[in-house]
């Protein structure tokens, strides 16, 4: 989830893409540049740990787009995928 975060917050769509599980990813993503992600809150975690195959987080992730301010929050399902966790999906909340 971090991973994630950071890589929206310095635009690496590499890694967005490639942390995201092929059978939900889409084919193409363009990152919006203006916006400014600056802090992430995570509130809660389920599953995730090292004998789990699946995991969800509940997070707040604060951005800016010039002196406009906001926030994404989100339940994000998790799961491995060869040995790796990757982004499922997401519910907004």
């Amino acid at each position: 989830m971090r991973s994630r975060f950071t890589a929206f917050a310095v635009g690496d769509r590499d890694h967005v893409l490639r942390s995201w599980h092929p059978r939900t990813r889409p084919a193409d993503l363009a990152l919006d540049d203006e916006m400014r992600w600056y802090r992430l809150d995570v509130e809660s975690t389920s599953g995730g740990t090292p004998f789990d195959t699946d995991g969800e987080v509940t997070f707040t992730a604060h951005y800016r787009i010039g002196s406009e301010k906001g926030s994404l929050h989100e339940r994000s399902r998790f799961t491995k995928y060869r040995g790796q966790w990757v982004y499922v999906d997401g519910v907004i909340a």
